[in-house]
């Protein structure tokens, strides 16, 4: 069983491709996900994956997530080698997203900036609990 279900904040902005011939969209990034504990002097520590997402969900990806927002995946992990240009042969392990949840949403221009109310809406917070 090959399944990876992992959580974390993307370290750059999605780069999108298309493959040459069928033109199928591509979307590769890195995300840093925490590690459980915390190392010996107390620093937080985080693995850096290589994710791989194909077709509409790499175009959905690619518009509306950015450096620093929080996105879940799900798929499988892949290797895969490749000869260098100095003629050394390279392994690339990385996973394949099957599932891509936008956990933090926007698009890359909205900065989690306040809501633009109209001048005569003025927002209100009178105290008393929403009564659900």
């Amino acid at each position: 069983m090959n399944k990876v279900v992992l959580i974390g904040r993307l370290t750059k902005d999605p780069n999108l491709r298309f493959t040459p011939g069928k033109d199928t969209a591509v979307c590769t990034f890195t995300l840093a996900v925490d590690r459980k504990r915390a190392s010996k002097d107390g620093q937080r520590e985080a693995d850096f994956v290589p994710i791989v997402v194909w077709g509409k969900q790499a175009e959905s990806t690619t518009n509306y997530m950015s450096k620093g927002r929080l996105i879940g995946i799900s798929g499988r992990i892949q290797t895969r080698s490749y000869e260098a240009k100095d003629g050394t042969k390279r392994y690339v392990t990385e996973v394949i997203a099957d599932e891509v949840q936008f956990l933090e949403w926007g698009k890359k221009s909205d900065k989690q900036k306040e809501p633009d109310y109209p001048d005569e809406l003025t927002p209100v917070d009178d105290g008393d609990p929403i009564p659900f």
